[in-house]
């Protein structure tokens, strides 16, 4: 069967990543004289991957999260906050337990920026999240209200992660 044949077929398939990796295996697998299971195990964790990447980058944007912070971009030896206590967050182990964290502090404090880093390693730990600063949220919940449908951004969060 021939190359284009082959990536005619992946791309029927939606089989992006592989299609994607397909020159590189098969070229390494030629070099190095790999077998057939090698090469098809290789495609399909190129395929694995390319959908794990993808299925982040959709959660990242439903998140909604504002900006791109990191944990590793924060200073937290110019603030008293508990850093043990924000990589532990970071794991999404409150998640597992059904736990909600709630950062609470005065303006410039780093809340922000830690919980859309928070928010970030969660989605790459497999998690799904949602961003709302208090405002965006009350004025939510208070349109809900207003409208006679109150309760639905509250089901809608609990059924966010269920881990």
């Amino acid at each position: 069967m021939e190359r284009h044949e082959i990536l005619e077929m992946m791309g029927t398939l939606k089989l992006a990543g592989m299609r994607h990796a397909y020159d590189e295996v098969v070229k390494d697998a030629v070099k190095r004289q790999h077998s057939a299971q090698r090469v098809v195990g290789d495609l399909l964790k190129a395929e694995i991957d390319e959908k794990q990447a993808r299925s982040i980058k959709y959660q990242m944007t439903i998140a909604k999260l504002p900006l791109a912070k990191e944990i590793a971009g924060f200073d937290f030896a110019a603030t008293p906050i508990n850093e043990m206590l924000v990589r532990e967050l970071a794991t999404g182990a409150f998640l597992t337990s059904q736990r909600n964290a709630v950062l609470v502090g005065g303006t410039g404090t780093g809340k922000t920026h830690l919980a859309i880093a928070i928010g970030r390693a969660c989605v790459r730990s497999g998690a799904r999240v949602r961003f709302y600063n208090t405002i965006d949220l009350v004025n939510r919940l208070e349109a809900e209200a207003r409208a006679g449908k109150p309760g639905r951004i509250a089901d809608h969060l609990s059924r966010l992660d269920s881990r």
